[in-house]
């Protein structure tokens, strides 16, 4: 978390509940990066993510006062976060439900041998790992909202099972074992279809255009690739030592973290200096 130790971060904490706006508008910073990118894997689109952000950060903000330190404030943040995220109907595949079965068939089926060169002057090999990353994000909307929490928790933050299961309300050993499971059932998807992560035939080149046609990835837009990433922990406290879980620990490696897009640290400093500093001074 920005290299702000747990010892600052409770002083910086109490300054902002007190009406400091800058340390407030620390405290923020420090967990932003976090809230989007757990944000991005739950909704599946980067525009959607960033909405959502935004209203998690006012959530923290407008709660802050709250935080006792019983928990570390990643923890309390992620709890927040989580609870905002199950229940998030805004995004497009709320509309769009999708299922291991539709992907599956659509590899198998689609159509792409009659699409035209969609790419628009861009070099096929960005638009191909934009469709890569795309993808994996979009195929966790395969699993229900529930599983799809705990994947991301354990594949992608690599939260301990204390930590995750204090965060979703379930025992240490009842989510290592829904982790294992999920891991196993993406893992056997990925082997299956998919011929970059796996033994499938797909492949993320031969599929570009077909992708654009169908508006799954976009030349004029490539939030995955312009995106900058960061190391993952950087963002989140984990033990030195992960759990060793099972044997998929770093199967899903190709899962990245990324900085918070510009537009949504530009709205938390718009909504800083409007009327939010006055909701924690009189909280």
């Amino acid at each position: 978390m920005d290299n702000i130790t747990n010892e600052e971060l409770l002083h910086l904490i109490e300054q902002a509940t007190a009406g400091d706006k800058s340390a407030l508008e620390t405290v923020i910073l420090s967990v932003q990066d976090l809230v989007f990118n757990l944000s991005l894997r739950m909704l599946g689109a980067f525009p959607d993510a960033e909405d959502a952000s935004q209203d998690i950060l006012v959530k923290v903000i407008t709660h802050l006062s709250s935080f006792r330190g019983d928990s570390s404030f990643s923890t309390w943040v992620f709890r927040i976060a989580v609870n905002h995220l199950k229940n998030y109907k805004k995004h497009m595949f709320a509309k769009i439900p999708l299922s291991f079965e539709f992907y599956g068939d659509d590899i198998l089926n689609g159509k792409m041998d009659d699409v035209p060169d969609l790419t628009q002057d861009v070099e096929k090999s960005i638009l191909a790992e934009e469709l890569k990353m795309s993808c994996t994000n979009v195929m966790l909307q395969c699993l229900d909202v529930e599983s799809r929490c705990i994947f991301i928790l354990g594949a992608m933050f690599r939260l301990d099972s204390r930590m995750a299961g204090d965060i979703l309300g379930i025992t240490p050993e009842t989510y290592r074992q829904r982790l294992s499971r999920i891991r196993k059932k993406m893992a056997k998807f990925l082997g299956e279809y998919c011929g970059e992560c796996g033994n499938g035939a797909c492949h993320c080149i031969d599929r570009v255009n077909y992708a654009i046609k169908n508006h799954r990835i976009s030349p004029a837009s490539l939030d995955f690739t312009a995106a900058k990433p960061i190391s993952a922990r950087t963002m989140v406290e984990v033990k030195d030592a992960m759990e060793a879980i099972d044997d998929l620990s770093e199967e899903f490696s190709f899962y990245k973290t990324y900085q918070s897009p510009e537009v949504l640290k530009e709205a938390i400093r718009t909504f800083l200096a409007g009327t939010a500093f006055s909701v924690i001074q009189n909280a």
